[in-house]
């Protein structure tokens, strides 16, 4: 009987956290404070650790009397200008004084700003490397923080460029994890146009929905990708095909004078996979395949049920 035939492309990805983050300090200094540790969840624009900036504080301290006098002698410059008494270049000498300590407290502050590592992205807290007193860099190799956002979880992997034209955005796949034995079912979320020349492969995406407790970034998964589909195919298993002379035939029971006989079938063969085979042409529904002792017969033979 005619039944559904798939054929999948299993291929082996990794768990990918599209919103993961390695924060490192954008200038070198003492750590002074760690507020949060590992498992933590933090919020975009959360403090997670400040270096000694003590400094520039300090100079932007100084500035802010001699600000708030030159804005004050601006100001009375500018009432005398309004009445016509002194000069615009005592009047552009004060201006130009009070931007030019308002720059210097803004540069002061974004150097403060630069010793402050603030959370990114929203998250969890995934590893925490600089302890206080510790000389922080954004030499270093390793990260001060990792942050991770579960949420946005999803499975990669490497597709040989000639399945390009079989997998696309909106095929059906199963996510088997070893590790877990567990399998989830999802779709292919993103398929990358472009072909690696080194490595002959594309990469698909297929997103990982629900609760992604149990799912680390770079877990390995096992992706099964539904390349091609029939509902109403007719199919075999493999053992039952008989090749000679690169020709697949088959042997079917047919009555023949009140008597079943056996009758070669050749037969043109579609995909195969898990050990079935689509048969394409020389098979037609209910006819009855000889599927027990069919290397025993010939064409012709006397078949007993």
């Amino acid at each position: 009987q005619t039944s559904l035939f798939r054929h999948f492309i299993d291929v082996q990805g990794i768990v990918d956290a599209s919103q993961s983050v390695n924060m490192q300090p954008l200038m070198a200094g003492r750590v002074t404070k760690v507020l949060v540790k590992e498992g933590d969840a933090v919020k975009v624009g959360q403090v997670l650790a400040e270096m000694d900036y003590d400094i520039y504080a300090k100079q932007l301290n100084s500035l802010q009397p001699q600000l708030t006098l030159a804005r004050d002698l601006y100001e009375r410059q500018q009432r005398l200008w309004d009445q016509k008494i002194g000069s615009e270049l005592q009047l552009l000498q004060a201006k130009t004084q009070v931007e030019s300590l308002e720059k210097q407290m803004e540069t002061l502050r974004e150097n403060i700003e630069m010793h402050i590592l603030k959370a990114p992205i929203n998250g969890t807290v995934d590893f925490v490397s600089i302890k206080v007193g510790q000389l922080a860099s954004a030499m270093t190799m390793e990260p001060a923080f990792r942050i991770v956002n579960l949420a946005g979880l999803k499975v990669k992997a490497e597709i040989a460029e000639s399945y390009a034209a079989k997998v696309g955005v909106g095929n059906a796949v199963q996510i088997h994890f070893p590790d877990l034995n567990t399998t989830v079912d999802s779709k292919v979320s993103f398929v990358e146009r472009m072909i690696d020349p080194m490595t002959r492969t594309f990469t698909a995406e297929s997103a990982l929905n629900g609760d992604n407790a149990n799912y680390h970034p770079n877990m390995i998964a096992v992706l099964t990708v539904i390349d091609y589909e029939k509902p109403d195919a007719i199919v075999l298993p493999v053992n039952v095909i008989q090749t000679v002379n690169n020709e697949s035939f088959v042997y079917v029971a047919i009555q023949e004078n009140g008597q079943w006989v056996a009758r070669k079938r050749a037969l043109v063969l579609g995909n195969n996979y898990d050990g079935k085979t689509e048969i394409i042409s020389g098979l037609s529904a209910a006819d009855k395949v000889i599927t027990t002792g069919q290397l025993d017969v010939t064409d012709g033979s006397v078949v007993r049920f």
